[in-house]
């Protein structure tokens, strides 16, 4: 399927959904809620390793709720990270591989049984895959701070992503989510990669923020929003893991900056909302 079919494919879910959809909520909330454990370097993504069933029970919970966008359980699953676990690069892309097959699994289980529901209100949910932004690999914070290091520069940002980005595309996810990105260098990142390997799925960059102004780095939103917006390969823009009052606020400013959906999920626990714009 071609981009301009599956750019359609996402608009046409966020049509039927009444111009706004809901996209799942805390994902390593709900597995906590389950009694998993998830104190790790790996966060959520150590369920992948030590209790993948427990993943498609809460990506069917969503389901369950009028999700229509699941994210993939991969936001801190990279292959640096489960190479320090002693993991093989075999073992690792199949655990980035696995996160997509469950949310695939629980959907089409889910959808195979309500589509027998006369007057059923769901709508076929799509598959997000999540890419976590570098700093969520690092486990300091810095997801919220966007300093990397001197170190850190954009061949590095693409080089820690690419393969990631290859294995998700390649196990069938819907689209691409990428998430808490901290600054304008792993947004520009993201977009070259998404160019260079001439992504054919739909995808959107995500923002943290911890001042409801500007990025963790100190730039603007208005370079950044600049930037994405000369590429068709972001069909939307957002802003993730922010304090819920800033919500209302940042949605008014994207919405002046960007002709592309926004997407908005204030912190852990709150529903996801994506909406096209009018």
């Amino acid at each position: 399927m071609g981009f301009d079919e599956r750019r359609t494919l996402l608009e046409e879910l966020i049509e039927r959904a009444g111009g706004c959809a809901v996209i799942d909520g805390g994902f390593a909330t709900q597995l906590e809620r389950h009694g998993a454990s998830i104190k790790d370097p790996l966060w959520s993504a150590i369920c992948l390793i030590k209790d993948p069933d427990l993943i498609k029970r809460v990506h069917m919970e969503y389901l369950e709720a009028g999700a229509d966008i699941l994210i993939t359980s991969s936001y801190q699953a990279t292959i640096p990270g489960f190479l320090s676990r002693g993991l093989s690069i075999e073992e690792s892309e199949s655990l980035l591989q696995k996160s997509v097959k469950l949310a695939v699994e629980a959907r089409d289980k889910f959808w195979d049984a309500i589509t027998t529901t006369p007057g059923h209100s769901y709508n076929r949910a799509l598959v997000a895959a999540s890419i976590g932004s570098y700093g969520a690999y690092l486990a300091d914070g810095s997801e919220y701070s966007g300093c990397y290091g001197p170190d850190v520069n954009l061949d590095k940002l693409k080089d820690f992503h690419r393969r990631r980005l290859q294995v998700l595309v390649e196990a069938g996810a819907d689209l691409l989510a990428f998430e808490t990105i901290p600054n304008k260098l792993e947004a520009q990142a993201c977009i070259e990669l998404l160019e260079e390997e001439n992504i054919q799925i739909p995808s959107w960059i995500c923002f943290s923020t911890v001042d409801g102004q500007n990025a963790p780095s100190g730039e603007t939103f208005e370079e950044c929003l600049n930037m994405i917006n000369k590429t068709n390969k972001v069909n939307a823009v957002g802003i993730n893991c922010a304090p819920p009052h800033f919500t209302e606020s940042l949605i008014s400013k994207f919405t002046k900056l960007t002709q592309k959906a926004i997407v908005v999920y204030p912190n852990f626990s709150l529903s996801i909302l994506i909406f096209l714009k009018t």
